[in-house]
């Protein structure tokens, strides 16, 4: 499934990364751990997090995922917004809980 699809299916915002939605979503990791996230994510998954600073864009881009979902209307701090953009990596943002967001991304993505 591609990135737009997830975005609509989900309703979520973009901040950033409007022209890398075309992308296909291999999976999801859920973490708030940075070495977590880099021990154990794949390339293409969509990462769900709460954490807002710009270490997050620098994992997403070394793991070559294709985006993160910030949840509970949390959005980026502007340097991680930055440093997204510049990166080319998507930020979205939910007003849904983690668990929630999870749970519905699994199912579109089974």
């Amino acid at each position: 499934m591609d990135l737009a699809s997830i975005v609509k299916e989900l309703n979520l915002k973009v901040e950033c990364g409007k022209d890398q939605l075309t992308q296909e979503v291999s999976g999801g990791y859920v973490g708030d751990l940075l070495s977590d996230v880099m021990a154990n994510s794949k390339e293409g998954n969509l990462w769900i997090t709460r954490q807002t600073h710009q270490n997050i864009v620098a994992v997403a881009s070394l793991k070559e995922l294709a985006g993160i979902i910030l949840v509970q209307g949390k959005g980026p701090e502007k340097d991680t917004l930055e440093k997204a953009s510049k990166e080319g990596i998507p930020l979205l943002v939910t007003d849904l809980h983690t668990f929630e967001v999870a749970g519905k991304l699994y199912k579109l993505l089974s």
